[in-house]
């Protein structure tokens, strides 16, 4: 009997959360803020590998050979890193306004643009 209940309370919850995801969804939404986001996300999971290579060349041609297999190496780790995390969060929070305004949270917002532009 301990069962029914728990699985009509459950059901009831979903309903609940179901019944109000279109408010949420909806609300402070600004016309393809979200669904910019939301590609803006997905490229940079999908591409966030490519920071190693960029910054390995970057590192070589500012500094040399080795420099840019050593220093550039641990430069690409990390900037791919950060980049695929920002990508996952834009992913999970595209719905939502946040940062204000649907704002890239990594600058430059794609690997491959061009920062002084």
């Amino acid at each position: 009997m301990g069962r029914g209940v728990r699985g009509i309370g459950a059901s009831a919850l979903a309903l609940m959360v179901l019944c109000q995801w279109p408010a949420v969804a909806r609300a402070d939404m600004q016309p393809g803020g979200a669904v910019s986001k939301l590609g803006r996300g997905l490229i940079n999971v999908f591409t966030g590998w490519v920071e190693i290579p960029k910054r390995v060349i970057e590192t070589s041609q500012a500094s040399g050979t080795a420099a840019g297999w050593t220093w550039g190496l641990l430069r690409g780790f990390g900037h791919g890193f950060v980049r695929t995390a920002a990508g996952f969060y834009e992913v999970l929070t595209f719905p939502f306004p946040a940062p204000p305004g649907y704002a890239p949270v990594i600058q430059p917002e794609y690997v491959f643009t061009d920062p002084s532009s």
